[in-house]
Parts: structure tokens; sequence; C-alpha cells
């Protein structure tokens, strides 16, 4: 059970569990800057876990329920649930609150931090062959009028419009040319696309994933769609109220910031026409990132241009480049496992790259411009 200091005040109904939460979000967001995605991943975790005491115990929550024995009876309940990874998330969830707690000197110890999270086995980033970038960012025969990159319904009537084949093109050309999460691309103004005189396009990345702000260069491919996108952009003002986000980027059909919901849309529809399997957008930062590893950018420089805080996360590029390494060698003779032959580069997206990718700044599509 949780252990109250002696020297804390007492428990009063204006320091409720609820209140303690709501007090612990606005820590998250105020004091620790995490953003609104990772806060709300921190709280449906704990909101879980919550849930699933108060069924076991049959009445609401106090804060003297929390403590090792509950926490191990979810986690234990978890585990055929979720996977590994899922559940030391969950797990780092409530560490993070027993850190907060403590600190308000509402507990005595950090009981989570107890509990060893279990092993996982590491995944490496999922990610496109320069090929198949090639195919989803240009399509060798060109798209229909009639096929929507959004669905054509009565709130968005005639959305497969040049201007919208515009927007999805330099979307996904911003994405990948400068290594973006969606969150950052949907979250754009039309301010932090920077233009030099020499024509080189820089994109400020304000309050990225921790808060921290980055300028990234986006590349010619990016900047040459940004530039047939941005004159057609008032097209899509609401086609009845006539409203326009003045500032946003990347707009819907209705003349609001685009969504991250509505880039996982665009881009599934421009898989499907590619003929690629169904793709996240996050495929396309990690593409960026090793296709950048196999043309020879070292991983700190590659770090500065992810935003990444720890050089580690950036290291799982070069475990990417290390496994295909090894595919690669298992195809020798004296291998002991011989493999069958490589599949269709437009196969689906996989742990294949880096060493393959080489060539990639004097091959496809210039990217070593991006």
């Amino acid at each position: 059970m949780v252990r109250v200091p002696a020297t804390a005040s007492p428990p009063t109904a204006a320091a409720s569990l609820a209140a303690i939460l709501r007090r612990y979000e606005d820590h998250l967001r105020y004091e620790r800057r995490l953003s609104p995605q990772t806060t709300r991943a921190y709280d449906s975790d704990l909101r879980q876990w919550l849930d699933f005491l108060s069924a076991r115990l049959g009445r609401a929550v106090e804060l003297a329920d929390l403590n090792l024995r509950s926490l191990r009876a979810f986690l234990g309940s978890r585990h055929d649930l979720d996977d590994a990874v899922t559940v030391t998330r969950k797990l780092q969830a409530v560490r993070n609150l027993c850190r907060f707690l403590r600190r308000e000197r509402l507990i005595e110890e950090n009981f989570a931090s107890l509990i060893r999270p279990k092993k996982a086995a590491q995944r490496l980033p999922r990610f496109l062959t320069p090929e198949q970038v090639t195919a989803l960012l240009e399509p060798q025969r060109a798209r229909s009028p009639h096929s929507p990159t959004e669905p054509e319904t009565a709130a968005t009537p005639n959305t497969a419009t040049p201007v919208a084949d515009a927007r999805d093109q330099a979307l996904l050309e911003l994405i990948y040319g400068a290594g973006l999460r969606v969150s950052e691309a949907v979250g754009l103004d039309r301010s932090h696309v920077l233009r030099s005189e020499e024509g080189l396009v820089t994109v400020r990345v304000l309050l990225g994933k921790g808060r921290k702000d980055r300028v990234v260069p986006a590349g010619s491919k990016a900047a040459s769609a940004l530039a047939r996108y941005l004159p057609l952009r008032s097209q899509l003002a609401h086609p009845k109220t006539g409203f326009l986000d003045e500032n946003a980027l990347f707009l819907s059909a209705r003349g609001r910031r685009l969504g991250v919901r509505d880039v996982r849309r665009i881009l599934a529809a421009r898989a499907q026409e590619s003929g690629l399997p169904a793709t996240h957008p996050h495929a396309l930062r990690h593409s960026y990132a090793t296709h950048l590893l196999g043309s020879g950018a070292d991983l700190r420089s590659i770090q500065e241009l992810l935003g990444h805080s720890n050089l580690s996360t950036t290291a799982r590029y070069a475990h990417v480049d290390l496994q295909y390494l090894w595919d690669q060698y298992a195809h020798h003779p004296r291998a002991a496992h011989p493999v069958a032959e490589q599949s269709n580069p437009r196969d689906e997206p996989r742990v294949h790259n880096a060493s393959s990718t080489r060539q990639l700044g004097k091959s496809h599509r210039n990217d070593s411009d991006r």
C-alpha cells in the first residue's frame, strides 16, 4: 500500500485522486512540455490501470489503492493482450505518475520502479526502398480526375481537383524530403517554410516531439512541389462559407488545417494507386533517415535532422544497415541457411536498406537534393 509520509498534509476532498490526476496532466503539458499525443497516451494507460482497479475493488479508486500488488496484477492481465513493448509503455506511464506523486510528497517511494520491464525484441524501423519511394512520389501513370485522394462526400465535394493533387504531392514530398513526423507536417504554417535567394527551402519545425524546435532542409523536389501547390492553395476554401485558414500550410477541402488521419488516407490512396501495399506515413520518415545513412551521412547529423534527443534512437538505423548485410550474406554458398531470390522492389515495405542505397545520391530522382 502507498504510505503517506508523516510530514505530508492529510488528504482532503480537494486532494482527491481525480484532482491529483488533473494536476499531473498539467505537469506533463506545461512543466515537461510533452506533446499532446504523448500526454494522451500516458493518460490512456493510467485510465486503463485505474479502470482495472475499480473493477477489482468494486468501487472508486483512492490514492491508497495504488500499490505494487495492484500494479503487478494489472500488468499481468495485459501480457496476453499486449506485446512486450506496449506493456513496458504502460509500466513507464505508472512510473512517471509515481515520480510525480513522490515529488508532491503524496507517496513515500516509487513502487513502480521495483518492477523490471519485460525485455522486448528490438523493433527495427520499416521503410521504403528507393524504388518504392520513386513509385510512390512519381507515379508512372497520370491520376484520373475520378480517383480522388479524399472520399467524395457531401461534406467534401469535388476534392479530386488539381489543387488536391498538388497539395498531396507537396505534403508527401515534404514529409520524405525533410524527414518530418506527420504531426509536424500538418502543424506547419506557411511562415515556417523559408526560401533562400538561391532557391533552397528550409522548414522550421516548432514544438516538435519533446517540444523542441529545429530547422531542416527540404530539398529541390519538395521545393518544386510546394511552388506548384501554394498558388493553388486558396482554392481549398470552404465551398459554402468561404472559410480559409490563413496560417496552415496544408488545408483540407473545407479550408481547415489538414489532420493526421487525412494524411494517412492520402498516403493509402497514393500507395494503392502506385501498386504498393498499405504504408504508414511514418515509414517515409524512416525511409528518409535510412537513405541518408545509406548515402554516407553520419548518425550525429541524422540525429539533428530528425530532432532525436538521444543518439541511441537514431542508432536503430545503423542496425537496419547491419540487418541488410546479414540478409545479403545469406546468399553466400557457404551460408548456413540459403534464402530465396529477392522479391520485387514493390513488395511490402520491409527492413531492407542502407547498403542497398549507397547509390541513392547518384540516382533515384536525384534524392541528394531532398
